[in-house]
């Protein structure tokens, strides 16, 4: 028996995407649509980890997947404290601090907890996350706000971010560590990062903070009047969270958490969609705008959009027009997750990265 499948998990609000890979060969691939009466009922995401994980396995055995296979489990990683780019077991302090949502409630705390949960009913496997959403290598000067009380987060699509950095620089010829690139990640949530040779020196604050609004997040808002209603007495302060993320955004406007399902109304003849939609795409350009000055006097190489949205031709090019002055636009429609995920696990079979431990 050869013992060298992979499995990469990426789980999001209402899905889970997972496959399984040979090699560099994918032999199974499924997108799992969780019905409400499955998940609905949970107040933390993490608290949907056994219900997931029992469907997943469910789902690979009813393909004939052979789980005795398995070696490698591995999926984003979550809401944790800052750490370099990289590869990390799932231990028992992550797997605490994704439970107890020490740094936020998120659905892409499942990535880490589901990997553990699903390599603990599976002799011989284990368990990893790769490039978590908290990756950290802003400059200094990045992290100054108005407050001395606050201090900027870095917290962005670091996975896709950077895969889809190598991807164009290997089409160009070049290495990632030679380049100055704009990325924006158009999902669920929007982040624009500043890569600087190598390194995300600057970042929106995509989870909860600043930037664009998306198809499920406020971004930034009037900070005088979200005061205002904090002290209304008419809102929880989970209810104030939930608008900001998981309820804002697209959805504040159309009740859907899909940027696609709002794409179909504006192609549909929907006024409103439309307007909504040009204004996301004017925020997001607006960001990419104010990343250009963080490279000094050197020149931007490079701008790419990726991640789900940038599938849809007509929201990509109300950004492409207005940021292709500051340099060539790249697009790379869709997520690169579950790849890259997958070439992560190649590496640790191979022994070709480092394992870092969360601490």
């Amino acid at each position: 028996m050869s013992r060298d499948l992979i499995l990469a998990l990426n789980p999001r609000m209402q899905f889970t995407r997972i496959a399984v890979y040979r090699m560099n060969s994918p032999v199974f691939l499924k997108k799992i649509n969780h019905k409400e009466e499955e998940i609905g009922e949970f107040d933390c995401f993490c608290d949907q980890t056994e219900v997931r994980a029992k469907i997943i396995l469910a789902e690979l055995k009813a393909n004939d997947i052979p789980l005795d296979e398995i070696k490698i489990i591995i999926g984003r990683g979550g809401l944790l404290k800052p750490v370099k780019s990289g590869v990390y077991r799932v231990n028992d302090k992550m797997r605490k601090d994704l439970s107890d949502c020490v740094y936020g409630n998120d659905v892409v705390n499942l990535s880490g907890l589901l990997a553990d949960s699903i390599a603990a009913q599976i002799d011989g496997a284990s368990a990893f996350v790769a490039d978590p959403v908290v990756v950290d290598e802003l400059e200094d000067i990045a992290r100054i706000t108005g407050r001395p009380e606050f201090k900027k987060r870095s917290i962005f699509h670091a996975l896709d971010q950077k895969t889809s950095a190598r991807k164009y620089a290997q089409s160009i010829y070049k290495k990632y560590e030679e380049l100055n690139l704009i990325i924006a990640h158009l999902g669920g949530g929007i982040s624009i990062g500043a890569h600087q040779k190598g390194k995300v020196v600057d970042s929106n604050q995509a989870y909860d903070g600043d930037g664009p609004f998306s198809p499920i997040r406020s971004g930034s808002l009037p900070m005088g009047e979200m005061i205002q209603m904090c002290f209304s007495g008419k809102y929880t302060e989970e209810e104030l969270m939930k608008m900001q993320t998981g309820e804002g955004g697209l959805y504040a406007y159309f009740k859907t958490h899909s940027g696609f399902a709002v794409c179909k109304m504006r192609d549909a003849g929907d006024q409103k969609a439309a307007e909504v939609l040009s204004a996301m795409a004017y925020q997001v350009a607006k960001s990419i705008g104010a990343m250009f000055p963080v490279f000094g006097s050197e020149a931007v190489d490079g701008i790419i959009i990726t991640g789900g949205m940038a599938k849809d031709e007509t929201f990509v090019r109300e950004i492409r027009t207005r940021v292709e002055k500051i340099a060539p636009v790249t697009v790379y429609p869709g997520a690169e997750v579950l790849g890259a995920l997958s070439h992560y696990g190649r590496m640790i079979e191979r022994g070709e990265t480092e394992i870092l431990d969360y601490e």
